[in-house]
């Protein structure tokens, strides 16, 4: 059977597919610590969840404008323009289903054909994806190790091509939880604006963040004189626990909000309007949304604390990247590697099948050496799930 060249390198998102194997053979009977999936594990906000359901009682269920409600596009911005101190025009802002909608909106407008995306390895895995489906061609940088692989300006130097016209930066990261501090944003932002590329930012766990203050450095907190040509990506996915709702938003310059919003009105048209509603009250209410987004960083906080010392303790031979953000463990694996276990692919699925601990490879992110774990689970699964791991690892080998 002959598909289009449009899907020829498209395979299935590899944590997706990763989640669905953990909950396929949790259906089963199998005993599985599902820590591959990339969602928090606490409840909607309830206050949300009732302006949803007002929404939906008072006949709120029609069609929206394509790029959404001009009441949440304008809450959006007035968010937006609390961050960077200067206004921010809600024209700007277009609504998509999810942060992944806003992200293809944005690579499928601005490239195409022949144009070089760089993206930042460890990546998410669904970037490149996003970029082949536009015909382009992903092309990795990576910094060094021993800055938990932020790039610099050298490290883009060494990367860029004459066809480069993207760089896609992800901070906090998915999956190491790297963050870049102020400075280190300002220099690739910079990069990218003396070079002409466009700078897509993708801060969904801009909110889970466990340094100094309530979320990590993002593009609005630069210097405009240090932006050139850039497109936020932000959303209520990870920061209000809100993923199956599907609901994140891009911001652009108004000439390319027009364009990302003529793609979506022909690919989906706008986001359900009960989300939009739930969204609309996450974004107004700002004492209940800053309370509850403060109380689950608070646990992922902890989290990170505890899943760390006792890695740490378990496996003192791991490299690990120690996260700022995000709720992920990013840890490399190939000390544990033989004849028969060559890569982390294999030894993720050694692990699923001995210790019924479901992980995700680092194929998934340009490296398959590292694993990447969930720490958005309660305490007690957490240490089960570690300890469940060193009864089946040679802890020495590492």
């Amino acid at each position: 059977m002959t598909f289009s060249e449009n899907i020829g390198k498209l395979e299935p998102s590899a944590t997706m597919a990763v989640s669905a194997l953990a909950k396929r053979l949790a259906a089963e009977g199998r005993d599985i610590i599902n820590l591959s999936a990339g969602e928090p594990d606490f409840d909607t906000p309830e206050f949300i969840s009732e302006a949803a359901i007002a929404g939906i009682r008072g006949g709120i269920t029609r069609y929206t404008p394509a790029p959404g409600l001009p009441e949440l596009r304008k809450a959006i911005a007035d968010r937006l323009a609390d961050r960077a101190g200067r206004e921010i025009s809600w024209e700007g802002v277009v609504v998509g289903t999810g942060a992944k909608q806003a992200l293809f909106n944005a690579v499928f407008s601005l490239f195409g054909p022949g144009d070089d995306v760089l993206m930042l390895a460890p990546y998410w895995t669904t970037y490149p994806a996003l970029v082949q489906l536009a015909r382009a061609e992903p092309v990795v940088a990576r910094g060094a190790e021993s800055r938990d692989f932020k790039v610099t300006p050298a490290d883009l130097d060494r990367a860029v091509t004459e066809e480069t016209r993207g760089l896609i930066l992800n901070s906090p990261s998915n999956p190491s939880g790297a963050v870049y501090s102020h400075q280190e944003l300002t220099a690739v932002a910079e990069w990218a604006r003396d070079r002409g590329v466009w700078l897509i930012s993708d801060e969904i766990y801009r909110r889970i963040y466990h340094g100094e203050g309530s979320a990590a450095p993002g593009l609005l907190e630069l210097d405009p004189e240090s932006l050139g040509r850039t497109v936020l990506i932000d959303g209520l996915s990870k920061s209000h626990a809100m993923t199956g709702w599907r609901l994140g938003f891009a911001y652009a310059e108004k000439d390319v909000a027009v364009k990302l919003t003529a793609l979506q009105s022909q690919v989906t048209s706008n986001p359900s309007t009960p989300t939009q509603m739930a969204a609309l009250e996450a974004y107004r209410n700002v004492d209940a949304s800053e309370k509850a987004v403060a109380e689950m960083g608070r646990a992922f906080r902890r989290r990170r604390d505890l899943v760390v010392a006792r890695m740490r303790e378990l496996f003192p031979s791991v490299r690990l990247i120690e996260p700022d953000g995000a709720f992920y463990v990013y840890f490399r694996v190939d000390g544990f590697f033989d004849d028969r276990v060559p890569d982390a692919t294999t030894w993720c699925s050694e692990i699923i099948e001995q210790a019924g601990v479901a992980l995700v490879p680092g194929a998934a992110f340009g490296d398959d050496r590292w694993v990447r774990m969930s720490y958005a689970a309660s305490d007690e699964t957490l240490l089960e799930a570690l300890d469940r791991i060193a009864e089946v690892v040679d802890t020495s080998a590492a």
